[in-house]
Parts: structure tokens; C-alpha cells; sequence
């Protein structure tokens, strides 16, 4: 079992940047895809950024890549978001999840087994 715990949104202006850290318990990571999702009310859950745990290669969502940046510290034992240039329509809750392997693609949610309980971000104009 993993345990996921995110921290690090909140209430910013459009422009700013925010770090959000996704800290595992355990087990560690070091085996697991890490990924980022994000939600609004009413909506599907979104993919926004993944990192393999082979080789740390890197996937995006199109409307974060460029501004966004997902890396991982093994020995932390923990995965971060880096957002910058954030606009209104990031706002959203972001989930932090882990899977032991990906067999369709890093974008998909089922995918992934565990799943922290979020933390919100919130962009004003």
C-alpha cells in the first residue's frame, strides 16, 4: 500500500507560480509511475502531468506543457508539480497518484491504484 498526501495549492493571481509536493508513505516510489490529475466540480477528472519511473520520462497534458513541470525525489520519496504562468482556468483540485505499472497510457486514470485526497488551487484574474 501507498499512501499519497498533497500539499502546496492555494489561492494565487493569475501569473503566479505554485509548487505542489506530493509526499508517499508506505512504500517507496521508486517503482511507481507518478502522475498529477486535476478536477473541477461537476467534471471528469483531468490528466495534467505523469513521470515514469524508467528512465523519469516525462508526459503532458497540451494546456500545462511549457508552464508546468513534474519531477520526483526517490530518496524523498515524493513527486512535485511545479506550476508557473498559472491562469483562472487551472483552478481546479489536483490529485497526486501512483501506479506500479502503465500498460495503456500515462493519461489514463484507471491506471493508477493509489491516489492522494487533493489539495486546491485557485486562481483568480
Amino acid at each position: 500500500q501507498v499512501q499519497l498526501v498533497e500539499s502546496g495549492g492555494g489561492l494565487v493571481q493569475a501569473g503566479a507560480s505554485l509548487r505542489l509536493t506530493c509526499s508517499a508513505s508506505g512504500r517507496n516510489i521508486i517503482l511507481y509511475n507518478m502522475a498529477w490529475f486535476r478536477q473541477t466540480p461537476g467534471k471528469e477528472r483531468q490528466f495534467v502531468a505523469a513521470i515514469a519511473w524508467i528512465g523519469e520520462k516525462t508526459y503532458y497534458e497540451d494546456s500545462v506543457n511549457g508552464r508546468f513541470t513534474i519531477s520526483r525525489d526517490n530518496a524523498k520519496n515524493a513527486a512535485y508539480l511545479q506550476m508557473n504562468g498559472l491562469k483562472p482556468e487551472d483552478t481546479a483540485a489536483y490529485f497526486c497518484a501512483a501506479g506500479p505499472k502503465i500498460q495503456g497510457g500515462y493519461s489514463d486514470e484507471t491506471e493508477y491504484s493509489y491516489w492522494g485526497q487533493g489539495t486546491q488551487v485557485t486562481v483568480s484574474s
